[in-house]
């Protein structure tokens, strides 16, 4: 080997005392690595009379100290100097080569220390252990074995830091349990789980968990006699046994017995450390248990080292703000000394803030952390702030964000890159997003979910499931890039799991196609994803949008467990179907059972199905009763919900006077939307001018408000103050989302927009429609030209309502669909008098049940009448 000169740093001003080998072993074992390499580079290069000579028992502690640096030239430069001094397997033992053999690794050089090993003359006990310890750290499980095989036939005895190696690399060949058994039985034999040996009875558990095989690890835990004969005993040390038991159990999902053995482990006196804590804690977060957190923060807040141990106030903060309680998160973690935080706490504390959507705040904390705390950001950290960055809105420099991950050597982290795909598709840039996810080398379900989001959140659901088909075909991403022509490489297959489900499901409520959410609830069932809440309640959700309620109380049903989400999915459903006293009724049964307590969104539920069914006096109950009741407070949305109540039932001094009750400002805007829309209802014009002269202040560029005092003056006939209105609507550059309709037919979306002839089929279609048109005029029916927003003839604007988009989902769907079937009908926006009265009409002349589902509720079209009464 070529010799590198030593010193291996920079030379330290001459010591006191020359340094010898006892020098450099006691600053290693201090942790004073650099001063134990420039010792080692003094005591080499010095001349001096007395000096200590460089030998064996210098250079093994050097080692150690290189490898703790991960300074592989200063494990170059101790290995050329053993070779020139003749000692690197000097003495009765290799210590020196076992030393740097162990170095080696774990700077990251394999090859170096299996070079090494070869090369070994002999070899004792210590050496095997360095070895498949190193293997160990490279994933190298079988290799590993190998190894092991080969020290017991040179006849090296085993000890517990061989088993520990072994465990560990069994544990990670899940394809044969067997040898972790046989693991086991060595243990037994060569009396490794006898005594104080906790380490290898530690590792014997954890490789059961890893295996999957938790069932075992809780009989040899339980075999141990617990507290009183597991190794360790009940004393300090055997608190490493009970952590390691509520950990995997944590980490297997087995949270009842992890709490169930935290109490067992206190009441048999064996004190819970900053571990036990950090272990446990994640539990009453899936368990949705606050009150038990709270029980082991007072636990904590006892011991002053507890309180002031970062892990276990990060495990707190994860904890309080997966409940919502971000307060008391940010309160957890000031009472931590400034000095003391570590990273893990400051990632906690932004993730927290990230998760309760309180972006500015995320924002303004992870600025903090570097610029004040001086501690710098991981890719923890970034994952975790990079949805606040996309999100708020004050936040200018979202593309930047993606600089500084660069810079930082990020962007090959797989949580970033998915958090950083995340944000360009919120910010509606899918091919920034398809790019990174392309240079993913390799993809996991997390990867793929999180594209496959993106594509549904921009509305790009036929992508969405696309790319659902290519990860369960055989794993390939098709994308393209236009600069390189470069496609994807070969992975295997990735299994959709419950997200992505949870991630579908809306899309296909989006798109009114209950034949893909059927495919989608019939893979939950192959796979027992259907007995899932979050994927049975996003289930419930998805049959209720597209108009199939039927099926979604049947899913509801049974469903083993519900939460209050589930509830109120199902409630929301019957109020948007008008079936206010069936939604009333299960909000009256979801009180009385004990598996959920309504929140503000149950409230909101109940209130619009009052509202929508007209149920006046009921809605106004609950609305009262919710605070005294239930505990719920009045937020601006439920007041909202209330003025709606009133305002559908012409009541709109009262619906007014609940708007005047309070706070002005923001949080009256949809108040006063709902009380505009009353307005348009009952043709109020004084009222209304008054509500959207509100909402131009509040809101100056929303085009619903302008719209509807556009209708209320129309219906009235002020079309100068209808022109007015639109005029203002041009100066502020506010444009009216135009309407679309579509229908799901065959597996495809079929979409139309008003008066348009885009589609293939348009000019079919509208010779169908005419034809329709013919014979509902033949029938009494008349055109409600109310509907048109302009001052032209009555015949252009019946011309221009013949063709709104809807009328033209509706006839497309009875020319493509057998007679007798459903038509199933979407469209973005309220649908409007004209079209709800001609859907009446058509229902009855073909003898069909339409179903149209608007952007506020479902219309079941049967036999010339509605589900809604007209009440809408």
């Amino acid at each position: 080997m070529a010799a590198t000169p030593l010193p291996i740093v920079s030379p330290p001003p001459p010591p006191l005392h020359p340094p010898n080998a006892a020098t450099i072993r006691s600053l290693t074992a201090a942790g004073d690595h650099a001063a134990a390499l420039r010792a080692l580079s003094s005591l080499s290069s010095s001349s001096s009379p007395g000096a200590a000579p460089l030998d064996r028992f210098a250079l093994p502690p050097a080692a150690k100290s290189a490898a703790a640096l991960r300074s592989l030239p200063a494990v170059r430069a101790i290995h050329g100097a053993a070779l020139r001094r003749g000692l690197l397997y000097d003495g009765p033992t290799p210590a020196v080569a076992n030393a740097l053999l162990t170095a080696y690794a774990r700077c990251g050089d394999l090859p170096a220390s299996l070079a090494l090993f070869a090369a070994m003359p002999s070899r004792d006990a210590v050496t095997f252990n360095s070895l498949i310890s190193a293997l160990c750290l490279f994933a190298r499980w079988l290799q590993a074995l190998a190894a092991l095989r080969d020290m017991v036939l040179e006849g090296h005895p085993l000890t517990s830091f061989t088993l520990v190696s072994v465990l560990l690399a069994c544990s990670h060949l899940p394809d044969d349990p067997r040898l972790g058994r046989e693991a086991h039985a060595l243990a037994l034999k060569s009396g490794f789980l006898d005594g104080d040996e906790r380490f290898a009875f530690n590792a014997l558990l954890s490789m059961y968990a890893r295996l999957g095989l938790v069932n075992d690890a809780c009989r040899l835990f339980a075999s141990a006699g617990a507290a009183e004969n597991a190794p360790g005993g009940g004393g300090g040390s055997g608190v490493v046994t009970w952590n390691t038991m509520v950990s995997l159990l944590v980490q297997s999902g087995r949270f009842d017995e992890a709490v169930g053995v935290l109490y067992d482990m206190v009441a048999r006196g064996v004190r819970p450390d900053g571990v036990t804590f950090a272990s446990a804690l994640p539990a009453c977060s899936h368990l949705e248990m606050l009150s038990l957190g709270r029980e082991m923060h007072a636990y904590v807040l006892k011991d002053a080292d507890l309180a002031a141990n970062s892990f276990v106030a990060s495990a707190l903060v994860d904890m309080y703000a997966s409940h919502e309680q971000v307060g008391a998160a940010r309160r957890v973690f000031d009472m931590v000394p400034r000095g003391d935080r570590q990273l893990g706490l400051w990632n906690a504390m932004v993730c927290g803030y990230t998760q309760a959507g309180m972006d500015e705040d995320a924002l303004e904390l992870f600025a903090r952390m570097e610029a004040n705390a001086g501690v710098v950001p991981s890719e923890t950290t970034m994952a975790g702030v990079l949805p606040a960055c996309a999100r708020s809105e004050a936040f200018a420099g979202k593309e930047a964000v993606h600089g500084y991950v660069v810079k930082r050597g990020m962007d090959g982290n797989r949580f970033v890159q998915n958090a950083l795909m995340d944000m360009y598709a919120r910010l509606g840039d899918m091919d920034a997003a398809r790019r990174i996810f392309a240079a993913i080398e390799l993809r996991d379900v997390v990867s793929w979910n999180t594209l496959i989001t993106g594509c549904v959140v921009q509305g790009h659901i036929t992508d969405a499931f696309q790319l659902v088909r290519e990860m369960q075909q055989q794993g390939r991403y098709t994308y393209t890039d236009t600069a390189t022509g470069d496609d994807g490489i070969d992975e295997e297959p990735v299994m959709p799991n419950n997200i992505t489900l949870m991630t579908l499901l809306p899309g296909c409520a989006m798109l009114a196609a209950p034949a893909r959410g059927k495919e989608i609830h019939a893979f939950a069932v192959r796979h027992s994803l259907d007995s899932d809440v979050a994927v049975g309640s996003a289930m419930v959700d998805m049959y209720a949008k597209c108009g199939c309620l039927a099926l979604s109380r049947a899913v509801f049903d049974r469903l083993p467990r519900r939460n209050v989400i589930t509830w109120n999915v199902l409630i929301m459903a019957y109020g948007m179907h008008g079936l206010g006293g069936e939604a009333v009724a299960l909000f009256d049964r979801m009180v009385a059972s004990d598996e959920a307590k309504p929140n503000e969104v149950t409230f909101i539920a109940a209130l619009a199905a009052c509202s929508h069914s007209g149920m006046v006096d009921r809605g106004l109950e609950l609305f009262r009763a919710m605070k005294s009741d239930h505990g719920v407070e009045p937020t601006p949305d439920l007041h909202a919900c209330a003025v709606d109540i009133l305002g559908r039932a012409g009541r709109l001094d009262e619906a007014y006077g609940i708007i005047s009750s309070m706070e002005p400002g923001e949080q009256q805007v949809s108040a006063w939307s709902s009380f505009l829309g009353a307005c348009r209802l009952h043709q109020n014009v004084r009222l209304g001018e008054i509500a959207a002269e509100r909402l131009f202040e509040l809101e100056p560029d929303e085009a619903s408000h302008y719209v509807l005092l556009c209708n209320i003056y129309s219906a009235a006939g002020l079309w100068e103050k209808s022109s007015e209105v639109r005029s203002r609507m041009r100066q502020r550059g506010v444009s009216k989302e135009p309407g679309c309709s579509w229908i799901e037919l065959d597996g495809a979306i079929h979409r139309f927009m008003a008066g348009e002839s885009a589609h293939p089929e348009s000019a079919v279609v509208h010779a169908h429609m005419d034809a329709l048109w013919e014979r509902m005029r033949g029938q009494g029916y008349k055109p409600d030209t109310s509907c048109v927003l302009h001052d032209i003839e009555d015949a252009e604007k019946a011309a221009i309502l013949r063709y709104h988009s809807e009328k033209l989902a509706i006839a497309f769907g009875l020319l493509r669909t057998p007679p007798g079937a459903t038509i199933r009908v979407a469209k973005n926006l309220r649908v409007c008098n004209d079209c709800h009265e001609a859907a009446k009409f058509i229902s009855k002349m073909v003898g069909r049940e339409i179903v149209l589902r608007d952007v506020r509720r479902f219309h079941h079209f049967v036999d010339g009448a509605c589900s809604c009464g007209d009440y809408w």
